[in-house]
């Protein structure tokens, strides 16, 4: 008898142990969000920072936040009871520099006077080459820092969306059956010539002019959706790019990608892109 009794405390104790373990995941750690200060570190970069601080000042909603410069943030990003949406350059392991400025949204906390890889990462968002900005930025910034909170949003209801990313939460093209869609004629990969082109099914995508497309992004026309990627300026294989289909009317998010350039692959939505939107 002792030694069955021996043997379900040695099974029972365990059990118990593990039922106390808490496990705080990224939604978990998302919940003080609305009730933390933002700080929007200004990069010292006028041209990005006004645009910025224009679209913070429209846009943003979900949370208290303040302006601040990147010595404030140095002295302040250790502290838990901050966020901080900042700049920064994404340079991939192939790429002699960095070659594209982001948008990241980042938690104080312990450790981050050490490395900023201890922080915790909400969401990184890409918003224009670092060498020769396009200038479509301008007329995308409202749309990307609303992209930001609504994913933050979804971040702090779902682990699922935490974890999973612009890629993961971004609804399928399927979606956006009903809606105009309209490309950008600086986002076509090479490769999509004009035989391409006109090969497509017409009626449910349109290439445009990069200024006629900009324009409906400012204007927030309803039901449609228009092209945005953001390459480096000299982007070659081993680079990568980011293609967005954004809603002008509401700015949500509808197809997003990350994609390795190769030699055969280049920058902007490729062929079967097209194909698929063209056909959705």
């Amino acid at each position: 008898m002792k030694r069955i009794l021996i043997f379900m405390v040695a099974v029972f104790v365990p059990a118990v142990m593990f039922s106390q373990a808490q496990i705080t995941t990224k939604k978990m750690k998302l919940e003080d969000f609305p009730e933390k200060i933002t700080k929007v570190v200004l990069s010292g970069n006028i041209f990005v920072d006004g645009t910025i601080e224009d679209a913070i000042k429209n846009r943003w909603t979900i949370s208290p936040y303040e302006f601040c410069t990147l010595e404030e943030f140095e002295a302040l990003k250790g502290k838990e009871d901050y966020y901080f949406l900042m700049v920064v350059t994404g340079q991939f392991r192939k790429e002699a520099e960095p070659g594209m400025i982001m948008l990241s949204l980042v938690k104080g906390g312990k450790g981050a006077d050490l490395s900023l890889d201890k922080m915790l990462e909400v969401v990184t968002l890409p918003i224009c080459s670092a060498e020769y900005p396009s200038g479509r930025e301008m007329a995308f910034m409202p749309a990307l820092v609303d992209i930001i909170e609504n994913h933050v949003s979804a971040s702090m209801k779902r682990d699922y969306s935490a974890y999973g990313g612009l890629e993961t939460n971004s609804p399928r093209l399927d979606a956006a059956r009903g809606k105009r869609v309209v490309i950008a004629e600086s986002d076509l990969c090479s490769s999509a010539d004009s035989s391409f082109l006109a090969s497509l099914p017409g009626g449910k995508m349109e290439i445009l002019p990069d200024d006629e497309a900009d324009a409906l992004m400012e204007d927030g026309t309803a039901n449609t959706l228009v092209s945005y990627t953001v390459t480096p300026y000299e982007a070659g294989p081993g680079s990568f790019c980011y293609k967005m289909l954004i809603d002008a009317g509401t700015h949500e998010l509808y197809y997003y990608r990350k994609q390795r350039i190769s030699r055969s692959a280049g920058a902007g939505f490729l062929p079967e892109e097209l194909s698929r939107i063209a056909r959705r």
